[in-house]
């Protein structure tokens, strides 16, 4: 049989395919912690919160706890028998608050009872006696009295001072950014069963069980080797249960240390807002100087990180931050202070973006502000800084960009979308239109793909064919939602030459894969992708050479697709190879493991290669704001992506759409309030507003950029996680542009205008200040018609 005679089928991989648990979950079968069934014996467990956001601890009166029925024990920082601190890079964090509470939500115990409303009864029994002391809350206070959580960080590069000097313009601006709640759908949640010989079994919703299994052994004070963390599958994470997924196991741990019995441990809403970390607020004041045509020829920035009361993930996250806040553009004198501020209130943590989104946000408002102050298209001022190809092509912190498509994409969606005709229209739409407001811009994303902690760039995987030619895959990445597994199997598949329906997933298990870092990052299909590709190819590699020489040719004839192994003579099914192969005790299982090439960087300097490649990404999107009320609404969105070589475009395709309504929600609707004694006021759906259907725009398009990932990177592909959420900066970015169009449609309807008149006109034009979230409210701020 000649080998060009064969019909090969399309790849499994580069195909849509559906989500490997969509059915499951349609059918309401798919298990998540809270689904699974329990021991008998199970207990309950509910945290004591602080109701205070700054004291110590004078007394935990627990009475009235024990004395409510069904209450078996209360679990305080004197019961923990390993280390009392999580064992977080920073060591700055107390398992349960002993003798002080730095946030209203601390927790200082827990409740162990036999069911959920009695614990979380008993859990508000529980008497607290705190001495209050003054809170850190505000920006100013923290800045002004050094209260960090880790020390200040200075990126400079080239000589700003003198660039100010060259400057025929220089605006200055403030800017503040609000942080966002997670909202997974399935809550913090952990199940702790003790195992025979001090071994310990953990059920938890985490993105990193291989960091929640250390945690759980520091505090139980025993190794790693006693303890497996498992998950099957999360009902959400966004990054919020990268680290804090961790206190759940650890608690729960605890509680069952103490009471010798399975416990388990599940946040209501309510708790889950007050006691875990939110995506980090950010101030900003920063300088910009510019020549006529709007080039930057210097740029200081001062970010502010509101760290909450420990740090976290909030160095990395910050760091991010910094590595981001030039975008798209070559800055050749710019200076970056950025500041990790310590407030009473919660730890904030990691978010889709990890600081991305803070650092792409304020670089897209100070272009927007040249582009107004100098009366010019703001796209012509972003496209006039953006990165070159083979000079200006090297980023502030010493990368260079080998893969710069930037300008070639921009040049698409502004002619897919037909941005300049409709700038026409919108102006002539506003000019007979006194009440209703409309503005567009385009704004692009070039967002750095891996760790940038650079050990974490590495990943592990199992691949066992059995003797009925199915196979079973596993590997160390973490399900939650964004089709990781799915694409996993594909790349299993395709490299084995089986359709997808032979390909099992099975647990994430730190039995399985040890050490696997977290989920996050947009590298997991790179990192766990690529690992499982490595153990499927020797797995073929072995069947390959069993059938070359069954057929007496070379190894690298045979052939896989279509669920058979072809060689130059005959065809056989994958079955009836696998089990001839095993009868020959040709092994039939192998690991796989990959490390990111290339990638260096110095902490101490910020500098390097910290990121493998970059994607890139364009969004176009138009709105309309009601200058009397400051309602705002997303008319339409097209939005330009590159994912490379998509393994899978309708999982990549979700991705983008759920990303960029995710930032849309961060920047408009997603409002988190502390009140003056430092009380997260906003904790329940009632007061906090992710966004609804009715939010999405009817006109929405997502289209993708067809050219491979230049990178040796699995399949071609890039990264989809992260970098859309950042479009939604062109929503905030067409807010200031109504904003800006109905200051200057109420100025040009005065009298007749005086020189000082035109000037206030130029500066309105100029610095357009819009808190985010753009609620109402800070519309109506931003046009002037509140203080």
């Amino acid at each position: 049989m000649m080998l060009s005679s064969i019909q090969i089928e399309k790849s499994p991989a580069g195909q849509s395919h559906i989500h490997e648990s969509a059915r499951a979950q349609v059918a309401g079968q798919a298990v998540y912690i809270d689904d699974i069934a329990e021991i008998q014996g199970t207990l309950y467990a509910a945290p004591i919160m602080s109701k205070v956001a700054h004291g110590n601890i004078v007394a935990i009166h627990t009475n009235k706890a024990y004395a409510l029925e069904g209450v078996c024990e209360v679990v305080l920082a004197n019961d923990i028998p390993g280390d009392a601190i999580f064992a977080a890079f920073a060591h700055d964090e107390a398992i349960f608050a002993k003798t002080k509470v730095e946030y209203i939500g601390q927790v200082i115990g827990l409740v162990v009872a036999k069911s959920v409303s009695i614990a979380r009864r008993a859990a508000q029994l529980v008497e607290l006696e705190i001495e209050e002391l003054p809170a850190v809350l505000e920006v100013k206070q923290a800045l002004a009295q050094q209260n960090f959580v880790l020390p200040p960080v200075n990126v400079k590069r080239g000589n700003p001072e003198l660039g100010f000097e060259q400057s025929a313009h220089i605006l200055h601006g403030e800017l503040e950014v609000g942080g966002q709640e997670h909202f997974y759908l399935e809550g913090q949640i952990a199940y702790a069963l003790p195992q025979e010989q001090n071994t310990w079994l953990v059920y938890s919703s985490t993105q990193h069980p291989g960091e929640v299994q250390h945690w759980v052994a520091h505090a139980l004070g025993i190794h790693n080797n006693q303890v497996t963390i498992e998950c099957r599958r999360l009902g959400g994470g966004f990054g919020g249960k990268e680290t804090q997924a961790g206190h759940m196991a650890v608690w729960a741990s605890l509680a069952a240390l103490k009471t010798k019995a399975p416990v388990k441990l599940r946040l209501d809403r309510d708790e889950d807002f007050m006691i875990t970390g939110k995506r980090h607020p950010f101030s900003y004041e920063w300088k910009v100087g510019f020549d006529t045509n709007g080039k930057i020829n210097a740029l200081q920035l001062m970010m502010a990180a509101h760290c909450g009361f420990s740090a976290d993930l909030s160095g990395p996250v910050a760091d991010r931050a910094v590595f981001h806040a030039d975008n798209a553009y070559f800055l050749e004198n710019v200076e970056i202070n950025s500041y990790r501020l310590k407030l009473n209130t919660q730890s904030h943590t990691a978010f889709r973006g990890f600081g991305g989104p803070q650092g792409v946000i304020v670089i897209e408002t100070i272009m927007g502000d040249i582009a107004r102050h100098l009366q010019l298209d703001p796209l012509a001022v972003r496209k006039l800084n953006y990165y070159g190809t083979t000079e200006r092509n090297t980023t502030h912190y010493q990368m260079e960009i080998e893969d710069n498509i930037l300008l070639p994409l921009t040049l698409q969606l502004e002619q897919s979308s037909q941005y300049q005709e409709r700038r026409l229209a919108i102006q002539q739409f506003n000019d007979h239109s006194p009440i209703i407001k409309k503005g567009l811009a385009i704004t692009p994303v070039k967002f750095g793909i891996s760790f940038t902690a650079t050990l974490f760039n590495q990943a592990g995987a199992t691949v066992h064919v059995y003797t009925d030619g199915t196979v079973q895959v596993n590997h160390g990445g973490v399900e939650m939602g964004q089709g990781l597994h799915t694409k996993v199997c594909q790349i299993a598949a395709d490299t084995l030459g089986l359709s997808l329906d032979q390909i099992r997933i099975t647990p994430t298990n730190t039995g399985k894969i040890p050490n696997a870092s977290a989920t996050a990052a947009s590298a997991g299909t790179d990192l766990n992708g690529r690992a499982v590709q490595f153990a499927a190819r020797n797995i073929r590699d072995n069947l390959a050479a069993f059938v070359a020489g069954l057929d007496g040719c070379g190894a690298g004839a045979i052939q896989f697709s279509n669920n058979q192994i072809h060689s130059p003579s005959k065809s056989r099914n994958f079955a009836e190879v696998v089990g001839m192969a095993y009868a020959n005790r040709i092994q039939l299982w192998s690991d796989g493991f990959y490390r990111t090439p290339k990638i260096h960087y110095d902490k101490t300097t910020l500098s390097g290669r910290p990121f493998y490649y970059f994607a890139y990404g364009v969004a176009c999107s138009e709105v309309a704001i009601d200058t009397l009320t400051g309602e705002n609404k997303v008319v339409k969105v097209d939005i330009l992506y590159d994912a490379g070589n998509s393994i899978n475009p309708a999982i990549d395709y979700g991705q983008v759409a759920g990303g960029f309504v995710q930032g849309m929600g961060w920047l408009t609707t997603e409002e988190l309030v502390w009140n003056h004694k430092g009380s997260l006021s906003t904790h329940a759906p009632s007061t906090y507003k992710i966004p609804t259907l009715g939010d999405i725009p009817t006109d929405f398009k997502i289209n993708f950029w067809h050219e491979a990932n230049p990178e040796d990177n699995v399949f071609g592909s890039k990264a989809v996680g992260e970098p859309p959420f950042m479009l939604a900066i062109s929503i905030y970015e067409a807010l200031r542009d109504a904003i800006a169009n109905a200051k200057r449609s109420t100025l040009s309807s005065n009298s007749p205008p005086t020189k000082r008149h035109v000037q206030n006109q130029m500066n309105t034009k100029s610095l357009i200040q819009l808190r985010t979230p753009a609620t109402p409210e800070n519309i109506l701020k931003s046009l002037g018609q509140l203080k």
